[in-house]
C-alpha cells in the first residue's frame, strides 16, 4: 500500500528485455537507506518488486501484462520516474490509499496555467467515468492528486476536446501546485504524453458492491425526467 507522495524522482540507467518482460536498473539513492530485497517500490504509480540493490540504484522487473496495461514499456535510459516505497504501519497517510495496481493509461489533453497552478485535463475511457467525483481522489503516474471537475454520470460524459473519441472519450481534470510541479514528473510532461491511472480503491469497491444496476437507474431516472418534463 502507498500514499501517492513522491519520495523521490529516479533516473532509469537501464532497461533490459527479458523472456517475459522487462528489468529496469534506477538510480535512486535517497529512497534506498533501508532498503531490502523483496520490498515494493511505486514506480510512476506501479507496483513493482526490488530483486537487486545497491548503494545508488535499485532493480525491478515488470511483466508483459505490466507493460502492457502501464506506461513502463516506453521508458528508456534516462527517463525519469516517479518513486515510493510501500507504506509502514507507522507512517502518515498524506495522500490517500494507493494500490499499486495501475487501472488504465490516460492522455493529457491540455495543460492550462491558472494563477499559479497548473490545470491538467485527462482524456481516457469512459468505462472508468464511474470511479470518479469532483472533490474526489485519483493516483496520476503515481502522484496522489485530487479531481477538481469531471462530468456528472447522469449527463454526456463524452467532450468534443478529446481527439480519440473511439477509445478515450471520457475527462477529468486536476490542479497541480507549483511544489508538486517540481518535486514529480508532472512538470515535464506535455499535451499528448500518456500517464498511468490508478481509480479510488474505495469508489471501486463501492461501485462494486452497489453494481451496475445503479447506474443503470441513474440513466433511468435521467430518461423519465426528460419524458415527464417533455409531457408538461
Amino acid at each position: 500500500m502507498f500514499s501517492g507522495i513522491v519520495e523521490e524522482v529516479g533516473r532509469v540507467l537501464k532497461v533490459e528485455e527479458t523472456g517475459d518482460g522487462s528489468r529496469l536498473v534506477i538510480e535512486a539513492p535517497g529512497i534506498l537507506t533501508d532498503a531490502q530485497m523483496g520490498e515494493s517500490i511505486s514506480v510512476c504509480g506501479t507496483c513493482l518488486t526490488v530483486v537487486a540493490f545497491d548503494q545508488r540504484t535499485f532493480t525491478v522487473e515488470a511483466v508483459q501484462e505490466t507493460l502492457r496495461c502501464t506506461t513502463l514499456g516506453e521508458l528508456k535510459e534516462g527517463s525519469k520516474v516517479n518513486l515510493e516505497k510501500a507504506l509502514k504501519v507507522s507512517d502518515r497517510l498524506g495522500g490517500h490509499m494507493v494500490t499499486g495496481h495501475v487501472d488504465t493509461v490516460a492522455r493529457i489533453e491540455s495543460i492550462t496555467p491558472e494563477g499559479f497552478s497548473k490545470v491538467y485535463k485527462f482524456c481516457l475511457d469512459s468505462k472508468w467515468a464511474p470511479f470518479f467525483v469532483k472533490k474526489g481522489s485519483v493516483t496520476v503516474h503515481g502522484v496522489s492528486l485530487t479531481v477538481v471537475d469531471c462530468p456528472d454520470l447522469d449527463l454526456d460524459m463524452t467532450d468534443i476536446s478529446c481527439k480519440d473519441q473511439s477509445q478515450q472519450n471520457f475527462w477529468f481534470t486536476v490542479a497541480l501546485i507549483p511544489h508538486t510541479l517540481e518535486v514529480t514528473t508532472l512538470g515535464s510532461l506535455t499535451a499528448g504524453d500518456l500517464v498511468n491511472i490508478e481509480t479510488d480503491v474505495i469508489a471501486r469497491y463501492l461501485v462494486r458492491l452497489v453494481g451496475e444496476s445503479y447506474l443503470k437507474n441513474i440513466n433511468k431516472a435521467g430518461e423519465s425526467v426528460l419524458i415527464h418534463g417533455n409531457e408538461g
